[in-house]
This record gives C-alpha cells, sequence and structure tokens, in this order.
C-alpha cells in the first residue's frame, strides 16, 4: 500500500523514543511524530470502514495506540520553544515548504502593480479615483509633496510619525486579512493582494513620471523591504489555508487538514509580524527623514535588507534534519 511508508516512518520515530526517553525533541520532530498520528489514525478508520485485513488492522491498533499513550504521557513537555531554533531554522524551512503559495501571493501583488502603474501610465487622472481615503497625502503632485518633505524638518514634523502609524496599522490589517481571507477558499485572499498591488502600481508609476524616483526608492526601500515580504508571507499563510479547505490531494476532513497546517499557519503569521514591527521601527526613524545627501544612503541600507532577508529566508535552515518536516502546501 502506498500509506506503508507512513506507517514504517511512525514505527521508528516511536521506538526511538521509547529506546531514548530522556532525549530531547525538536519542534519538528513533534509536528511530524503527530501529523504521521493523525495520517495513520485515518488510515485505520478507512480500513475498518472498508473491512481491510486483520492483520493490519491489529498492527495499525497497535501502533495507534502506542502513540497515543506516548502523545499524552507528558512526554511532549520536554519539547520546548527554543527562539534561536525557530528563527534558524522552522521559520525559513516553513517559508519554503509553502513557497508555491508565496510565488502565487506575490505574483498577484506584482498583477495589480503592473494594472495600478498602467492605469496611471494612459490616464493620469485616475489617480484621484483609485486612491482609498487614507492615501490622500498622495494626491497632490508627487514634485510638490517632495519639495515640502526635503524643506522641512525632521523632528519638528509630527504628522510624520502618525503618518508611519497609519501605514504600520494598515500593513498589519492587510496581512491579517490576507490569511484570514483563506477560509472563503482564497478568493478575498487574491483580491486583497491584487488591490494593495494596484495601489503600490499606481504610485510608482505617478512618482517615476514625474520624475522622482530617488525619492520613492529612498522613501519606500528602507521600511518594504520588509513590510511587502511580510503582506506576502500573510498572503501565503491565506492561501496555505485555502488549499486546506478544498482538500486537494487528501481525504482527511477538514478539522485534520487545519490540524496539519495549524503549526506552519503560527510560524508563518509570526515571522511576518516580527518583519513587521522592524518595518515599523525603520520607517518611523528612517524612512521619513528626506534630504539629497541622505538619499544613497537610505536605497543602499534598503538593498542590504532585501538582499539580507532574501538569503535568510532561500538558506537558512538547509540541513537534512530541518527539511524532513511533512510536506503540507
Amino acid at each position: 500500500m502506498r500509506e506503508r511508508p507512513f506507517w514504517e516512518e511512525l514505527s521508528t520515530l516511536l521506538r526511538h523514543q521509547e529506546e531514548q526517553p530522556d532525549r530531547r525533541t525538536s519542534p519538528e520532530e513533534a509536528r511530524r511524530f503527530h501529523y504521521l498520528y493523525l495520517r495513520i489514525s485515518s488510515d485505520l478508520v478507512k480500513l475498518r470502514t472498508f473491512a481491510g485485513e486483520v492483520e493490519v488492522v491489529r498492527y495499525l491498533e497497535d501502533l495507534v495506540a502506542r502513540t497515543y499513550g506516548r502523545l499524552n504521557e507528558g512526554d511532549t513537555s520536554r519539547v520546548h520553544f527554543r527562539p534561536w531554533h525557530w528563527l534558524i531554522y522552522t521559520f525559513p524551512c516553513t517559508f519554503r515548504r509553502h513557497w508555491i503559495a508565496f510565488a502565487l501571493s506575490f505574483g498577484t501583488f506584482l498583477i495589480g502593480a503592473a494594472f495600478g502603474g498602467g492605469i496611471v501610465t494612459l490616464h493620469p487622472g485616475a489617480k484621484v479615483d483609485l486612491l482609498p481615503p487614507q492615501f490622500s497625502h498622495l494626491q497632490e503632485k508627487p514634485s510638490a509633496r517632495v519639495t515640502r518633505e526635503e524643506n522641512t524638518e525632521f523632528d519638528a514634523f509630527k504628522g510624520r510619525h502618525t503618518f508611519s502609524a497609519t501605514l504600520i496599522a494598515n500593513n498589519t490589517k492587510v496581512t491579517l486579512l490576507a490569511m484570514a481571507s483563506g477560509v472563503l477558499w482564497g478568493v478575498f485572499t487574491y483580491a486583497l493582494l491584487f488591490g494593495n498591488g494596484l495601489i503600490l502600481g499606481l504610485v510608482i508609476a505617478d512618482y517615476l513620471s514625474d520624475g522622482q524616483g530617488q525619492f520613492l526608492a529612498a522613501w519606500l526601500l528602507p521600511h518594504g523591504s520588509f513590510e511587502l515580504p511580510a503582506i506576502f508571507i500573510g498572503g501565503q499563510a491565506g492561501l496555505v489555508i485555502a488549499r486546506a479547505m478544498f482538500g486537494w490531494g487528501t481525504n482527511l476532513r477538514l478539522r485534520q487538514r487545519f490540524a496539519r497546517i495549524r503549526a506552519d499557519l503560527l510560524t508563518l503569521i509570526l515571522g511576518a509580524a516580527l518583519m513587521l514591527v522592524w518595518a515599523g521601527v525603520i520607517e518611523s526613524f528612517l524612512s521619513q527623514y528626506h534630504g539629497l545627501a541622505v538619499y544613497p544612503w537610505k536605497i543602499g541600507f534598503g538593498c542590504f535588507e532585501l538582499t539580507a532577508l532574501t538569503l535568510y529566508l532561500l538558506l537558512c535552515g538547509r540541513s537534512k534534519f530541518a527539511e524532513t518536516s511533512p510536506r503540507q502546501a
């Protein structure tokens, strides 16, 4: 049977835990152990339903009973949350495990950005109709805003901090909504990503057409290099939920499908939250400081952040053990 390798894997894990009771179990191994328990319990139910072979049923009954006892005898108390291990292994490995969902999230945002940029390029006046009320400060001509910003003292202009708080709150809301909307089969997750991409696309096109590309890059890159990927990860989590809603490739019930992805969802949203905190700090203390002398430094810092984040997500935790947790696209 195609399920037999999973039975053997659980039996091996169970034997190792029984032979080494003092060995500390990693979070990834604990999640794998729980996942195999749920999967094999489901296999046992199906075999009982369709009158499977008696010996196989008895074997699975014994395996499930031993696993249940192991899960409930207090051994899991030895599984501790280790922040450094979570940061170096758990989060990047979880991100890569669901890379298709991230690609779809990022791609939807890019399509929205291209659409918004195209509209403003063809019909510049459309910006007034497309920008939401909370972005009313972007209604003015980019060159006029740049002149005003560059001639305003940073410490004395309290509106910068209000503006920064508004953006932080908006992006946090967008990230959480992008994830939560996955329960509606991903439709609203795609809509949110497309809509926010459209807004950014029209802003970029507006500033570039007015010759303010350097200001735009210096303004957005320092915090946007973390803020935007955090939104994409929120969308990634939403699409993981959407796939669980559809139940493609599995016969598990909805509750069991959500049990399989629960830990990964918590990891993704916690990672996105930490990224938004960093982006908020940078936006408050760097992004809103404007001036020709600091533009190259801000752009360079933003590029460094984006490169470091990319390498971290793609390379951290690439060990044989770290990548063996269950694939739950």
